[in-house]
């Protein structure tokens, strides 16, 4: 699969997270892989543990700790009410806009002279 423009994957990562935290809580590098898997395999954790960080201080995310068998503790993340709040308003501005999008990109509107 092509890379994804750096910028547009900017705008929605937060809902690609709050997206993915809202099927199950997981933590961080298992979230990498699930995005990775999703086709977005230029994602690394050094752009998702940020984003990651910024959802949680903005209370859209909380965290907890789980000691693992196989290693140190992991930091689990799952979506707070008001972080599913967002994630229905992020998608209904992610839908309105991709619609505008293809309205203007379809085929059947380029090249149009009016």
């Amino acid at each position: 699969m092509p890379g994804h423009d750096a910028q547009m994957l900017k705008g929605v990562l937060a809902l690609l997270l709050l997206s993915l935290l809202a099927e199950r809580e997981d933590y961080g590098y298992s979230v990498v892989v699930r995005l990775r898997e999703s086709g977005f395999e230029g994602l690394n954790e050094g752009t998702v543990y940020p984003a990651l960080t910024r959802l949680e201080s903005s209370g859209l995310l909380e965290a907890t700790l789980v000691r693992s068998p196989s290693g140190p503790a992991r930091k689990y993340y799952r979506v707070t009410a008001q972080g599913s709040a967002h994630r229905e308003r992020s998608l209904t501005d992610w839908q309105a806009l991709v619609a505008g999008v293809d309205r203007i990109t379809a085929p059947t509107t380029l090249g149009r002279t009016s």
